[in-house]
């Protein structure tokens, strides 16, 4: 007999929905905590995005003063609780300790809820259901695509699946590929023309080749990468200028979604306005959306050409310094830590690191100076 189907409450779904939205947890490690699949909380954050508007434009009654601050009362309640639960446990200050200090038979507050109090890694107290996100043995194979993939931009899926068995994994092709779009990675290289692209996809023509760039905010360029976690990963979008390489502005989400792009890009023309702004053929940068913000500049827009990864090329280039320089030599369990450690190399990127193609230079130096000498794409 078939598994009777779960109904999830509004509240509930709206509840888990902001919390994907506040971004400072990865799917999987939300997936945990509310017992649901890491795909259906990535179509309620997206629901809640293209639905939000309508939220402030229904016109209703105002709520009995009583009757709203009911749930708010209750909040308090919950919280004071918890906090008295907190300080009593407080004192195991070791990774043992805060694991004896568990109460799996609390009736109030949940063993997740009490490794989230105790700042204590879930799965170091037991191991989520399998059924719930990625396997842990799919994560580590999607750190070793990640890392290859950095390395040979070319590999699709069929030589990714032929690189990961001589590594001695038990895999095959429909398992990387889906792992692979998951991650959002594409082989560099001719395609042949199955996928055909969606009526109102608006794309725009490819603008750089043969260009020469000689200043800042000449050309601006985009791109989403994938950044792998322990037990989770997240996603990277960035704004760069190509003359100075300088990082105007960056952003994370645990979905692979046009908003973190469009924050992303709206931070970036906070500091100027390039002349030309390219980006992949992405549906991230083909967003209403996004489109929008660029057309209200007047910013000429570039795209690359399908499976020409190398037409973006500068930050295909910084992708691999982020993460040979910062993310392969740190292993982040928390987003916190991981927006931390990533703050902390983006002011280094731009303001410290010396790069020859700039004359031993930093970005923030060319960027904010003077022109200098043409530079060749």
């Amino acid at each position: 007999m078939a598994a009777k189907r779960q109904r999830r409450s509004a509240e509930f779904k709206s509840k888990v929905a902001f919390a994907a939205l506040k971004g400072d947890k990865t799917l999987a490690q939300l997936s945990g905590e509310f017992e649901v699949s890491a795909v259906q909380i990535g179509q309620w954050k997206k629901q809640l995005l293209q639905g939000g508007p309508e939220i402030f434009q229904r016109k209703g009654t105002p709520m009995d003063v009583e009757t709203s601050m009911a749930p708010l009362y209750q909040e308090i309640g919950r919280l004071k609780m918890e906090l008295d639960w907190l300080k009593k446990k407080s004192q195991a200050l070791t990774l043992e300790g805060k694991r004896t200090s568990i109460d799996p038979e609390h009736p109030s507050i949940s063993v997740r809820r009490q490794c989230d109090l105790l700042d204590l890694n879930r799965s170091s107290f037991y191991y989520a259901s399998s059924s719930a996100t990625e396997t842990a043995e799919n994560l580590e194979i999607m750190e070793l695509i990640d890392g290859r993939y950095t390395c040979a931009p070319s590999y699709g899926s069929r030589r990714m699946t032929a690189w990961l068995r001589r590594q001695g994994q038990d895999v095959n092709r429909k398992r990387i590929g889906r792992l692979m779009r998951l991650m959002g990675l594409e082989g560099i290289g001719p395609k042949p023309g199955t996928s055909k692209p969606h009526p109102e996809h608006e794309i725009y023509p490819y603008l750089l080749r043969n260009a020469v760039i000689v200043r800042p905010n000449q050309v601006w360029s985009t791109d989403v990468t994938y950044l792998p976690m322990s037990g989770g990963f997240m996603y990277l979008a960035a704004v760069i200028d190509w003359h100075s390489r300088f990082v105007l502005s960056w952003e994370l989400s645990n979905t692979l979604d046009a908003e973190f792009c469009v924050v992303a890009l709206d931070r970036a023309l906070r500091q100027g306005t390039p002349e030309i702004f390219n980006t992949d053929q992405g549906c991230q940068f083909t967003s209403k959306a996004f489109l929008s913000l660029l057309k209200e500049k007047e910013i000429r827009i570039s795209m690359d050409g399908r499976g020409r990864a190398l037409d973006n090329i500068f930050v295909e280039r910084f992708w691999r310094t982020l993460k040979y320089e910062w993310l392969y030599l740190n292993d982040y369990e928390r987003v916190r830590d991981l927006r931390c450690g990533l703050r902390e190399y983006m002011d280094f990127y731009n303001d410290e690191r010396l790069h020859s193609s700039l004359n031993y230079r930093t970005p923030r130096e060319v960027h904010f100076a003077d022109r200098e000498g043409p530079m060749a794409v």
